[in-house]
């Protein structure tokens, strides 16, 4: 199964860090934040990469070049300098992740989730892994009834992690371009071909510069 890691935001909550440094590349207890990911993903079983990038996207691949010193191969998914979203950074990659189920990391994320599990998992449209509600975003995302279909109406709601399954199919209706992943979502989830699963370890949205912070602290104790 392939991998995607999405790296092509601006980062805007981080700048100034961001300004001159993709998000991707911020270090985190001595490597950068992307490198993380790709060492779990890489342990997990995920060897086959491809990652999207658009503000000073270049500097990511000169970084990692083709992947095969982190035991990876890396293919690129380059969007110039006007980053297309979600959904339309995975339409533009699509030649790369071809026909079947891949997976998708936010590149913006920190967990010791356990990825190779989801290899064995059977995907109609969605997987989505949902995580226990942060204190910046306490309203979460998407419900998980008893039979792992992800709703939208649950009297307790998850926080939707950052990591999903896809079938290509998801983005079959959806033209190249700029394009949000959330109403995709929602679509399936109310034709019933959205599965899921909550995970109560660790994770972390790095969204501004005092999370980043918490999580050097971290994975320096870890």
């Amino acid at each position: 199964m392939k991998a995607m890691i999405l790296a092509a935001g601006r980062g805007e909550r981080m700048r100034s860090l961001t300004d001159h440094t993709p998000k991707p590349l911020l270090p985190v207890a001595g490597k950068p934040l992307i490198e993380h990911t790709i060492n779990q993903l890489v342990s997990a079983g995920f060897t086959d990469i491809v990652i999207n990038h658009a503000h000073l996207g270049q500097q990511i691949e000169d970084r990692l070049g083709n992947g095969k010193d982190l035991g990876a191969f890396i293919a690129y998914s380059s969007e110039g300098e006007q980053a297309l979203e979600t959904a339309g950074g995975i339409i533009n990659a699509l030649p790369l992740l071809g026909r079947d189920v891949f997976l998708v990391v936010n590149g913006d994320i920190a967990t010791d989730f356990p990825f190779a599990g989801l290899k064995n998992i059977s995907v109609d449209l969605a997987h989505l892994v949902l995580v226990d509600n942060p204190a910046h975003h306490a309203r979460g995302d998407f419900g998980l009834d008893s039979a792992g279909q992800v709703t939208e109406n649950d009297n307790h709601q998850f926080t939707f992690s950052g990591i999903g399954l896809y079938h290509p199919d998801l983005f079959s209706k959806t033209p190249p371009g700029k394009s949000k992943l959330a109403p995709l979502l929602r679509e399936a989830i109310a034709a019933k071909k959205a599965t899921g699963q909550h995970y109560s370890g660790f994770w972390i949205d790095i969204g501004t510069p005092e999370r980043l912070r918490e999580l050097d602290r971290h994975l320096r104790k870890a």
